[in-house]
């Protein structure tokens, strides 16, 4: 392994800080670098390279290269490489999570740890699923043989964004090296290190070249990756905005692209739903312990009125115990936003909640300017009631610990409201009465629910979103075949 302690913190070891090329560490053709904080401390970790439109054009032919070898590479072995770089990770488990803590501002165990193992997770489930890339035989007549081959695509371009890195690029990189492509992927450039940490690993397993990685600007490289003619395919996470440019950017090549974007999930609870195990549930859903900063957070709380009063007061409860600070503490749940943008973004909106006579600040509001928290980027809980659905805060993502809490009464409308968004990615419903819960699940616009529990993806579940949340599945064999094979 290529070893790099952190600037800010020798005590973490963030291994390679350069692109992976052709199964080389390089720094950029210009020899630009960026600079990557922590955001819990705002010091310096380490710089990597500033990628640009030619490191793209090296690592798309190096790419494009090992493409055609990695292609008939029969498909038990591509397995068998995914499952020695799943035991890899597994390995070194402790070492990703504190990585992924120190670089995202996630608290190492609330989420670094368990996305970290989800990483290895990842890689054994699609290396397990590499035979099934099974074509079938057509009855045509017995003096015809008719038969389907799943093929890969090419060389893939892959996008990821910052909150939950690792656990993004194995989500795509695995499928699509089990497939028999061949990747570039940009790393986020707020987060690159955990990323290049697991492409270390897969470079002791994997033909040089059959995956790339580069860090870089999206306007600079990312751009590039996209418009890059040899790319066969783009897979992308991050803002519903970027997504659209990126379906422009593509559409005179009618380019393959799968796309998960934003939400803004709504959680519904029924009024029978008045216990701890509803309110741990939308704690959960909201994904506090992540600060918020997931596209499936249930940042919409529809409360029946009946209970309304009572659940906000146990949800508040719950949530003011939340011990924030260091991520890297074991003791913490929360940890810190990930830069200066997205923490000024967060407190303009909770500025303009408490500004507004319709919202009531229940709990939370903006961060404190002095003691441990100010020296990074933490935000608190906040939880505004008597909110209309038509509220700023009710209608945009903001990717952050803001929630906001709706009354009603009639079910119909609840539906109604929770429809009523450009976004269909997630949704929630808890009930004491699971066939009312999931007859109330069906009706929502969206493309990922959940019923009595507020939990992550799990491998094996499709998962993707309705309208402008995006394009395709992920972390399933549907997203192997259809997303990586034609």
């Amino acid at each position: 392994m290529n070893t790099q302690k952190s600037l800010a913190n020798p005590s973490v070891v963030i291994g390679p800080n350069k692109h992976l090329i052709g199964g080389e560490w390089a720094d950029s053709v210009g020899g630009e670098r960026i600079t990557v904080e922590c955001p819990a401390t705002k010091a310096v970790i380490a710089h990597t390279p500033r990628g640009t439109a030619s490191d793209v054009g090296r690592a798309v032919q190096a790419a494009k290269r090992a493409f055609e070898e990695w292609r008939r590479v029969p498909p038990s072995e591509r397995g068998r490489a995914l499952l020695k770089i799943a035991d890899d990770i597994e390995k070194g488990v402790e070492e990703l999570a504190k990585i992924i803590a120190h670089e995202t501002g996630n608290a190492i165990r609330t989420q670094a740890r368990p996305e970290a193992i989800s990483c290895a997770a990842t890689f054994r489930y699609y290396g397990g699923l590499a035979t099934e890339l099974k074509g079938a035989t057509l009855p045509l007549g017995e003096d015809i043989l008719s038969y389907t081959r799943r093929e890969p695509l090419g060389v893939v371009g892959a996008i990821i964004p910052w909150n939950a890195p690792a656990a993004i690029a194995c989500v795509k990189v695995a499928p699509a090296l089990a497939a028999g492509n061949s990747v570039v992927l940009k790393a986020a450039e707020d987060a690159p290190f955990a990323v290049l940490w697991i492409a270390n690993i897969c470079n002791r397993h994997l033909p040089a070249g059959v995956l790339n990685v580069l860090t870089g600007y999206g306007p600079e490289c990312g751009a590039a990756l996209v418009a890059h003619p040899d790319i066969q395919k783009m897979s992308f996470t991050g803002s519903t905005a970027v997504g659209r440019g990126i379906i422009s950017a593509t559409a005179d090549r009618i380019l393959p692209v799968s796309l998960e974007l934003g939400g803004k999930s709504p959680t519904i609870v029924v009024e029978d739903a008045n216990e701890e195990w509803a309110v741990e549930g939308v704690a959960s859903a909201m994904r506090f312990t992540r600060q918020s900063q997931s596209c499936t957070a249930g940042s919409r709380l529809f409360i029946h009125e009946r209970i309304y009063d009572s659940f906000l007061t146990k949800l508040i409860a719950l949530v003011e115990q939340y011990k924030i600070g260091d991520p890297l503490d074991e003791q913490s749940d929360m940890g810190s936003l990930i830069n200066k943008k997205q923490f000024d973004r967060v407190c303009g909106y909770i500025e303009d909640g408490m500004s507004r006579q319709e919202g009531r600040l229940l709990t939370g509001g903006l961060p404190p300017k002095s003691g441990p928290l100010s020296k990074g980027y933490f935000t608190v809980p906040t939880i505004f009631a008597n909110a209309k659905n038509d509220w700023r805060l009710a209608r945009e993502e903001i990717f952050g610990p803001v929630l906001v809490a709706v009354p009603w009464r009639d079910e119909s409308d609840v539906v109604g409201m929770a429809n009523d968004s450009h976004y269909g990615l997630a949704g929630f419903v808890f009930s004491a009465n699971t066939a009312r819960a999931i007859r109330i699940g069906h009706a929502l616009d969206a493309g990922w629910i959940q019923i009595n529990q507020g939990k992550g993806q799990l491998m094996g579940q499709p998962y993707g979103g309705f309208k402008e949340s995006g394009l395709g599945k992920e972390n399933a064999l549907e997203s192997l075949l259809e997303s990586f094979t034609a």
